[in-house]
């Protein structure tokens, strides 16, 4: 196993303990909930197959069903969003292309980038998961609040780590 395929393994963890230590009991106002977790998908390196996404994903957000007694919601929403992840960073390619190895970091592409990549991202898995929470569109205008607010909450969380992690910063 590579140094880097190491790094990941234990990131995995890490991720996920503090999700379930830390952040399952921080709610803002009963409405905003931070689900860090899904950082470990999107940070992942730019190549990574689907197939290891989708099974990362599985893994991550099945073990946070298992810590919230959610019942697959988070491993149905972390698993749409690791299937995704590569057709969307797809989409955003920049005009040169990405460099071998480059992870999808703050660091590595810039803000405007990493905002125009993860906040769809995050967005979606909000979305999936709270409407499939509240099994259906009754409280319409409640889920949405509560997705926005997550959403805002959520990505605040994963930037500012993007910024106090050391990394090597884009020129």
């Amino acid at each position: 196993m590579s140094r880097s395929g190491i790094i990941q393994f234990v990131l995995f963890f890490v991720y996920l303990l503090v999700q379930v230590l830390v952040l399952r009991n921080l709610v803002l106002f009963n409405t905003a909930f931070c689900f860090l977790y899904i950082a470990f998908i999107l940070l992942l390196p730019i190549e990574t197959n689907t197939l290891v996404l989708m099974l990362a994903g599985f893994l991550l957000g099945f073990s946070v069903d298992v810590f919230y007694d959610s019942m697959g919601l988070h491993a149905l929403a972390t698993v749409l969003i690791a299937y995704l992840r590569n057709y969307w960073l797809s989409t955003i390619t920049p005009q040169g292309g990405y460099e071998s190895g480059a992870a999808a970091t703050l660091a590595a592409n810039g803000l405007q980038w990493f905002l125009v990549y993860s906040l769809p991202m995050v967005f979606l898995h909000h979305l999936v998961l709270f409407f499939v929470e509240a099994a259906g569109f009754t409280m319409f205008w409640y889920t949405m609040l509560k997705i926005v607010a997550s959403l805002l909450f959520t990505m605040s969380v994963i930037a500012l780590l993007q910024f106090l992690t050391p990394q090597r910063r884009r020129i």
